[in-house]
């Protein structure tokens, strides 16, 4: 697999770390401007450990929903060019903003990502990449009604939850009946389980059909 321009493994604290090249934001450690993308914090750093591709490229357009405190945000938006970061909840927004203030093409947005509709007039159309990392029932749905904002070849990188959509159903159950959704609105080109790193999670990698 072939990291992203701004990705790269690093020595950092003696050992061969997952990196991009910014300001720490969550106390991660750093080595020469390279701070370390600890994949146990973040679904799409987990993403590269296990060899998949995201589809982060130097200078593309990202939608990133459920943006949370900005942990993986702030890595993506390092990576990347305009990086629209929506968040339902106000808790964890004072804290995206400040992750904001030393990135000028971050652009957080208190906004619900199953609203696409409440946000449209401000993300522009045809970006290069759909991160979605949100906590909640109809997940697929969410990334389906987001697809308004994606280029035709540009890629969705999304981490499903299973216990956000039902936790009592076996989570191999739950992925299946998500694929099968997505797949109304997207080809998989790839599809894991985030495990050791998140438990009953599924990445997703797909394009649009």
């Amino acid at each position: 697999m072939a990291l992203p321009e701004g990705v790269q493994y690093r020595d950092i604290d003696g050992e061969q770390r997952l990196a991009t090249r910014g300001e720490a934001v969550y106390g991660e450690p750093v080595a020469d401007g390279w701070r370390a993308w600890d994949a146990h914090r973040s679904k799409v750093g987990a993403m590269y450990e296990l060899g998949m591709e995201p589809g982060l490229e130097r200078g593309g357009g990202v939608l990133y929903l459920g943006a949370a405190n900005g942990t993986t945000v702030s890595h993506v938006a390092d990576v990347c060019g305009p990086t629209y970061a929506v968040e339902f909840a106000a808790r964890p927004m004072g804290d995206l903003l400040s992750v904001a203030e030393t990135r000028e093409n971050l652009i957080p947005l208190l906004k619900d990502a199953r609203k696409p509709e409440t946000y449209a007039h401000v993300v522009e159309s045809g970006l290069d990449v759909l991160v979605q990392d949100v906590a909640t029932r109809g997940q697929a749905r969410v990334a389906r009604a987001n697809r308004q904002f994606l280029a035709d070849d540009g890629h969705l990188c999304l981490a499903i939850k299973a216990r956000s959509e039902d936790a009592t159903r076996d989570p191999g159950d739950v992925f299946a009946d998500a694929l099968d959704e997505l797949r109304e609105t997207y080809t998989i080109l790839d599809s894991r389980r985030l495990d050791p790193f998140h438990a009953d999670h599924l990445a997703v990698v797909a394009e649009p059909r």
